[in-house]
């Protein structure tokens, strides 16, 4: 399998995790791949036309996108443990939380582009409402996390450590440890998974 991959993307990381927990990180060859908003990849269009990362190349030359397509894929390989539980309440509660983390991973790379415009293009009220939004999510996620806690290592629990990861490497100043204990807490025991030290976002 080949996968369109990058040091500093939160989904690229999200897709590795699940590869290391899920035990097939070996099978995959990891191409370096840079994906720019404003400059399109022929190497990454050739596969995906959306210029987007992650992308799976399967043997068999399908092509999958996005993250959660690709760890569902890559839980379907595995013959032990699953990050995916099986159908029932337990299954679309942790597609919830694990949809909910990736909405805040789409925020906050929305965010970031905006923050990074020239001060006089800008949008203040977007800016206003990306941190509304993010601060409200963190801190239903402070709120639900004994729940969250209570399930088996899964795509809900990967998906919420990439996005405390991407906050931590794009958004320092943002202090988003302050008022939410719990979280902290657990994005500690998170960081110290071998598949978080193996995946760390690194910006090169």
């Amino acid at each position: 399998m080949k996968l369109h991959w990058s040091p500093r993307s939160p989904y690229v990381r999200k897709t590795m995790i699940a590869a290391h927990v899920l035990g097939v990180a070996d099978r995959i060859e990891r191409v370096r791949s840079v994906a720019v908003m404003t400059r399109p990849n022929p190497a990454i269009m050739a596969d995906n036309p959306l210029n987007k990362i992650p992308t799976l190349v399967l043997e068999d030359g399908t092509v999958l996108v996005d993250s959660r397509v690709i760890c569902e894929y890559l839980d379907a390989l595995s013959s032990g443990p699953h990050i995916f539980p099986a159908p029932g309440p337990a299954r679309w509660q942790a597609l919830s939380w694990a949809a909910r983390a990736d909405g805040l991973l789409d925020l906050l790379i929305l965010w970031r582009n905006e923050r990074e415009k020239p001060s006089e293009t800008r949008t203040a009220a977007w800016i206003d409402a990306f941190r509304e939004k993010a601060g409200a999510t963190l801190d239903r996620f402070e709120q639900e996390l004994a729940a969250i806690e209570s399930q088996p290592f899964g795509i809900a629990h990967i998906g919420l450590g990439c996005a405390l990861g991407y906050l931590d490497f794009r958004f320092a100043d943002l202090g988003w440890r302050e008022g939410r204990p719990q979280l902290a807490r657990w994005y500690r025991g998170f960081e110290e998974h071998p598949a978080a030290i193996a995946t760390e976002i690194i910006d090169d």
